[in-house]
């Protein structure tokens, strides 16, 4: 038999420490006690003795002298206070020089009596010129101030002492003083009835897959060990934001029956130096205690940022010592001990190399914006618990949300809702589904701007210029509506359903810059004008050509050249991967791509001037037109969009599908007969 491994730490025995902190603990009370025993019962006047005596013996002393002050209270409790000088008349034994003062305690007849009696002896001692003796008339004690003033203090020093004792050493784990130092992973219970499951992840086919199989390694690892296979130490989910990394994350903790740790990056770094890599040590214990198991670390950029990339970073930075403690934890345990590292991020660029290579995190599980058909699978899910009425159709959303992730589309849902409630309507229609992607889009409408007749004149017809060209051209995203209605920071708006491509080529670049300048096109050409309300079209057209001609290679005196660094290891430097010439050049081939597409918008203005001015003219007039108006007068596009093609495809492949399980013959319908015998509803 396996010899038990014993550990360093104390053991509790009867729910107290054993060793060194039991008696530490033991130490901290006796002080306490004995701190508070000395303040109250102990003399506060330094050496120096008390007694009670009468009234008359008081009287005796008052005559010969011997007393300095004397408080009175108004329960006729008289304090006398001894000269020092007179301590061994008085007491009878030897003081300690001017620091004995003794109490003498007596009960006087009455206040009135007394104060005579005091008045006669103070005017006697100063005829004799004496020092008269300081009498001082006090209230009763208050016994609840007593015991505010001289017990709660200690109090409040013994539950101190008592806290730090548990939390010395960070009780059973690591950590320190107080347990910072120990990891606050949520730990998910595999009991839990609201737990998440793959089949609340819509779309995310392949990551899901990916998942699934760290999922069906851990229930039954000897398929995998059998054979040789080793489990992946790490997977590292890679997207941008709202793409599901945390949903798909707690779907593993729902399906694996197995220990789920959770916690953020930003859980590791605290205040105290060092607690990060303590944090990180604590969260792997725990793992491995419970073996198998699953540790997630959502927002792992937070601590996993490149150390090549900081400027004033050093080897005591508390941040780099929690990622070298994190990459020694997932380097050090065994390849099969059963612990699996998922983690989440939405920028995987900026994370440290030796936490992304082979062993550590072996795979990268890439995230990605949904595309059409997932987009109508996480519809069917935001879309259950509401009310819907018989114009909502699945398909024309997920087409009218291209580049919207999860999150976006919950948003939506939950907007249109809010919509509906506030127009006092029953049920969710078409038209409140569309004003919420209006509202997310574009922001609030402003009917409550006042705008010149001429700023409306002018934003029609630069909002008519963008959508005569995107309608004439056939690489340009398809419009969908077109208003002058201000929303937000804008005061005119263009809604297009992007083309969802996986390669983007020359022409299309082209035809998009050609859309974007159609605006400031059509105020130069038929209004003779220039206004700032192009600012959006040119910033976005400017970069679009600069990534044609630094990054694409998409220029004719730079062609299959590319400046794009991709290891970002020139954000923090002042040097440029070209030359000055190079520069130049750069700057010359992006103003010629602009001008050349520039003079393409016109001459298709000016091509289509009349249809432009009743679009122009249409806009002054409603301030919201659809793409059925813009057909009605340009006619029908020539082109499919791609977007109806995926459609077409999906539903054909879904009558396929259907078509070859009607033709298929039910097998053993026998067996599911005996099983309605045999368990009876």
């Amino acid at each position: 038999m396996a010899e038990k491994k014993r550990s360093n730490r104390p053991q509790r025995q009867n729910g107290h420490p054993r060793g060194p902190r039991r008696w530490l603990s033991i130490l901290f009370y006796t002080i306490a006690f004995a701190l508070m025993g000395f303040y109250l019962f102990g003399d506060k006047d330094g050496k120096g003795a008390s007694k009670e005596l009468s009234y008359t013996k008081l009287t005796a002393y008052i005559e010969v002298g011997a007393i300095e002050s004397i408080d009175v209270s108004d329960d006729l409790m008289a304090i006398a206070t001894v000269k020092p000088q007179s301590y061994t008349l008085v007491f009878g034994t030897q003081g300690d020089g001017e620091r004995s003062k003794g109490k003498l305690r007596t009960q006087v007849p009455s206040i009135d009596e007394f104060s005579k009696y005091i008045d006669g002896v103070n005017a006697t001692r100063k005829a004799n010129g004496q020092a008269a003796i300081d009498v001082k008339y006090n209230k009763s004690h208050d016994y609840w101030y007593l015991i505010l003033v001289n017990i709660l203090p200690f109090a409040l020093l013994i539950l101190f002492f008592v806290y730090m004792s548990r939390g010395f050493g960070g009780g059973d784990g690591p950590g320190g003083i107080f347990g910072v130092g120990r990891a606050k992973a949520q730990l998910f219970d595999k009991e839990k009835k609201d737990k998440v499951t793959f089949q609340d992840v819509a779309g995310l086919y392949g990551a899901k897959q990916e998942v699934q199989e760290i999922v069906e390694f851990l229930k039954n690892p000897k398929k995998y060990t059998e054979i040789g296979a080793k489990i992946p130490k790490g997977a590292l989910l890679v997207g941008p934001p709202g793409t599901g990394k945390t949903l798909l994350a707690k779907a593993v903790a729902g399906e694996a029956d197995v220990p789920f740790f959770s916690m953020s990056g930003s859980d590791f770094v605290e205040m105290f130096v060092g607690v990060g890599a303590s944090r990180v040590r604590d969260l792997f214990r725990q793992a491995k205690e419970k073996a198998p198991a699953i540790i997630f670390i959502d927002e792992i950029d937070a601590i996993g940022r490149s150390r090549s990339k900081g400027v004033m970073t050093g080897g005591n930075d508390e941040r780099e010592s929690t990622l070298n403690q994190l990459l020694t934890e997932m380097d050090g345990f065994g390849t099969n001990s059963g612990v699996i590292i998922l983690a989440a991020t939405n920028r995987a660029d900026v994370l440290d190399a030796a936490l992304l290579r082979a062993g550590r995190f072996d795979r990268q599980i890439h995230v990605e914006l949904p595309d059409l058909q997932e987009r109508k699978e996480i519809f069917q899910v935001h879309l259950r618990p509401l009310k819907l009425d018989e114009t909502v159709d699945l398909d024309f959303l997920s087409k009218q949300t291209p580049g919207f992730s999860g999150a976006d589309i919950a948003n939506v849902c939950n907007e249109a809702a809010l919509i509906a409630a506030r127009g006092g309507r029953k049920k969710i229609g078409k038209q409140d589904f569309m004003d919420a992607v209006d509202r997310i889009v574009g922001g609030l409408e402003r009917k409550n701007k006042i705008m010149t007749e001429e700023e409306k004149k002018s934003i029609a017809y630069h909002e008519a210029g963008h959508a005569t060209i995107s309608w004439m051209l056939r690489w340009a995203n398809p419009l969908v509506k077109v208003t002058i209605v201000p929303r937000g920071m804008a005061l005119g708006a263009a809604w297009y359903l992007p083309e969802e491509r996986q390669l983007t080529n020359e022409e299309h670049i082209l035809d998009e810059l050609c859309s974007l300048l159609g605006g400031r096109a059509a105020e130069q050409l038929f209004l003779n004008q220039t206004s700032t309300g192009a600012l959006n079209d040119l910033e976005r057209a400017t970069k679009q050509s600069y990534a044609m001609v630094a990054y694409y290679g998409m220029s004719d005196k730079l062609k299959d050249v590319s400046f794009y660094d991709s290891t970002g290891r020139y954000d923090y430097g002042f040097i440029k991967p070209y030359s000055e010439e190079t520069a130049k050049l750069i700057d010359e081939e992006t103003q010629r791509i602009i001008a050349e597409q520039m003079a393409r918008a016109k001459q298709i203005l000016t091509e289509h001037a009349e249809g432009h001015h009743q679009i122009a003219q249409l806009l002054i007039e409603r301030e919201v037109i659809t793409a059925e108006d813009v057909e009605r007068i340009l006619g029908p596009r020539p082109w499919k969009s791609r977007g109806d093609e995926l459609l077409e495809v999906n539903a054909q492949i879904a009558a396929e599908e259907a078509e070859a399980a009607a033709q298929k013959p039910k097998r053993k319908p026998r067996k599911k007969k005996d099983d309605n015998e045999t368990n009876p509803s």
